[in-house]
């Protein structure tokens, strides 16, 4: 064994092999940081030239990508609040939160050590559970694959605000939307209204998007200023060392959650980022920072994510089941470069096993290091106004929603997103759960399908079941004894106060809270009547997000309109503020459909820089000009003709 550790190192270190590692690197950083491009779009590129190098340094450049894909995505989330992933979502809450406190130096800082340690500890368990692992992975039946991401999605739901009510909802109404498209047991096409778009359901990139970068952004350029209230200290990187040493025992606890998430295929990420964010909050005394900004959550959620996609290759390689889409592309590869996952690959070529696990060690290592040189410089964006920020974001999110499709669906899916996502974020709703329930929701069916047609009924009493399910169970009793007796105890110590615990959170915009409910109310009574002519098997899974959804909605409509009768109409003044840059960005989506993106992008950037950013016309002509020829490469290199008018289509040279 030592000599194939040895000879792996000595393979990797190559001169060529090296470069190609750091080359995939520094692909997957980029990637990492532009919202809705990610890992997949990031191996994809790095694809094609894979197979001009020899089989080692192909595959190191793509282990290089997958490597910091998580760490790299801690700076678009913290930053700007848009999760590249569901398993970003946390750090996304918590992280977000801090850096609008003037605290985005010591988010980074936390979130790259744990995501190196994260990442270290995957390689380490690559390195010795690839022999082991197999049985473990074959104990988990169908059943207990099922009750892991529901666990996953449960924690979604209730870990994020005080409102389980509406967490819940919100998981229900994300499974929703991730059971649009075919159905995979039957013969059925599910909430497509006759739309070819929908046939192949919604892209996660659009939805990630829609829910949280449009919203965020929406809410920034209408405030006028920068990321952070106030001023960050620069260069101080103790504050992050020394809270990561005080945290270094949640890191480790979060990252054998990771990995040990990561060995289900196709869940792991979204549920074991989940439930190490759920372990961070049930190990802290004073929970009540949490979803406002405690860098624990952060802590976890990084420790976690980093590890699961490490552990992602596990049974990649035992089983040729990939554990997420970059794991499918880097399987694919070593199909063509002649490897064949499974036992024969651990006995026949142990040195390509370890030069894996050298190359991912390697990658976070340096990963890591390169994000701390890079975050002064970034974390500085903080403090400029957003306008300027926004203009070209907003073109990348264009270019990344695009991308999935490449027609003019991904534009209306972006935007519609973006308004659902808006509402739920001026309602005080939590949007996390819908992405992790849109995510899940395709394993899910597949898992449950399968155990119902295989098990009927009698899975509910498997031991592996009842044991996960304990994890969903115990904790929601606990908190419901926690909330009785505090309701017991403000009782005794005030008696003349009469109003429930739960309502001490006023809404953020009661007007938008009962619009969004109702919306969701009639989402659900809809997809309620439509799912009544699905064939049986193709109304299986839909039944299980439809049917509490819908009593959910009804429950938090009604509350909504006592609490309306008993507190009169409080209407929040940022959410009048931002309406006119709602309607600047619909008006875009409107003009790119009619005149197209080359005619359409300079009316948005004479907008956002010379009304919101309020440059001056020589700098916003100069900015604005580099901006557009930025967007226009950017679609020149992802070989991408960008989004055609109606009306008016301007060609481009290429």
């Amino acid at each position: 064994m030592l000599e194939n550790i040895t000879t792996a190192l000595s393979i990797l270190f190559e001169p060529m092999r090296l470069l190609a590692l750091f080359a995939g690197m520094l692909a997957g950083m980029v990637f990492g940081m532009l919202p809705g491009l990610g890992g997949v779009a990031a191996v994809s590129i790095l694809l094609p030239f894979i197979y001009l190098m020899d089989s080692y340094a192909g595959l190191a450049m793509l282990l290089g990508a997958i490597s910091v894909i998580y760490t790299a995505d801690t700076i678009t989330s913290v930053l700007l609040g848009a999760p590249g992933s569901p398993a970003s979502a946390p750090t996304a809450i918590e992280g977000h939160a801090l850096a609008k406190q003037g605290k985005a130096s010591l988010a980074l800082g936390v979130g790259f050590l744990a995501s190196m340690i994260g990442g270290l500890f995957g390689a380490l368990i690559l390195s010795v559970a690839i022999p082991i692992a197999g049985p473990l992975v074959l104990a988990l039946g169908t059943p207990e694959l099922f009750m892991f991401a529901l666990v996953g999605l449960c924690f979604a739901a209730s870990m994020v605000g005080k409102d389980i009510a509406v967490g819940l909802a919100a998981a229900c109404f994300g499974i929703l939307l991730g059971v649009v498209g075919a159905a995979p047991a039957a013969a059925n096409y599910r909430f497509i209204f006759g739309q070819p778009y929908l046939m192949d359901g919604l892209p996660l990139p659009i939805v990630a998007l829609g829910l949280f970068a449009v919203a965020e952004l929406i809410g920034m350029v209408a405030s006028g200023g920068g990321i952070a209230g106030k001023p960050m200290a620069m260069g101080k990187w103790g504050e992050s060392f020394r809270e990561f040493w005080r945290s270094r025992w949640l890191i480790v606890r979060a990252s054998i959650i990771g990995i040990f998430g990561g060995f289900v295929p196709a869940v792991g990420a979204s549920a074991s980022t989940w439930i190490a964010y759920g372990h961070a909050m049930s190990s802290t005394k004073d929970k009540r920072r949490f979803g406002k900004g405690e860098i624990r959550g952060v802590a976890g959620a990084e420790g976690a994510n980093n590890a699961t996609v490490i552990s992602d290759l596990v049974p990649t390689m035992l089983f040729s089941v990939p554990g997420g889409p970059a794991a499918a592309i880097f399987l694919g590869a070593l199909f063509s470069f002649g490897f064949y996952p499974g036992p024969r690959m651990v006995s026949e070529t142990p040195d390509l096993m370890y030069m894996i696990v050298w190359s991912v060690a390697l990658a976070s290592v340096m990963g890591a290091a390169l994000c701390f040189a890079v975050t002064p410089y970034l974390a500085r964006l903080t403090r400029i106004n957003f306008a300027l920020i926004a203009a070209p974001l907003l073109l990348i999110m264009v270019a990344g929603a695009y991308q999935g499709t490449q027609t003019f669906g991904d534009i209306l899916a972006l935007l519609v997103l973006g308004v659902i996502g808006w509402l739920m974020k001026n309602a005080g709703w939590p949007r996390a759960p819908v992405l992790v329930g849109f995510v899940l929701a395709t394993p899910m069916e597949q898992y449950f399908w399968l155990t119902t047609q295989i098990h009927g009924f009698a899975w509910l009493t498997r031991p592996g079941v009842l044991i996960i399910a304990s994890l969903i169970v115990v904790p929601m009793l606990l908190n419901l004894v926690r909330r009785w007796r505090a309701s017991k105890a403000s009782a005794a110590a005030n008696p003349a106060d009469t109003q429930p615990a739960s309502d001490d959170d006023a809404p953020r915009d009661s007007t938008i809270l009962l619009l969004a409910s109702a919306l969701l109310l009639i989402a659900f009574a809809y997809a309620c009547y439509e799912m009544m002519g699905f064939r049986s098997n193709a109304r299986l899974m839909p039944a299980v997000g439809i049917v509490p959804g819908l009593l959910l909605s009804a429950y938090i409509f009604g509350r909504q309109l006592y609490r309306l009768r008993q507190r009169g109409q409080i209407v929040h003044l940022g959410s009048r503020q931002e309406l006119p840059v709602l309607a600047g960005i619909l008006a875009y989506g409107v003009a790119m459909w009619l005149i197209g993106f080359s005619l359409a992008t300079p009316l948005l950037l004479a907008w956002l820089l010379l009304r919101c950013a309020r440059m001056r016309l020589a700098s916003a002509v100069i900015y604005g000009v580099i901006v557009y020829a930025t967007a226009q490469g950017m679609f020149a290199l992802m070989r991408l003709t960008p989004p055609v008018g109606s009306w008016i289509n301007l060609p481009m040279p290429w």
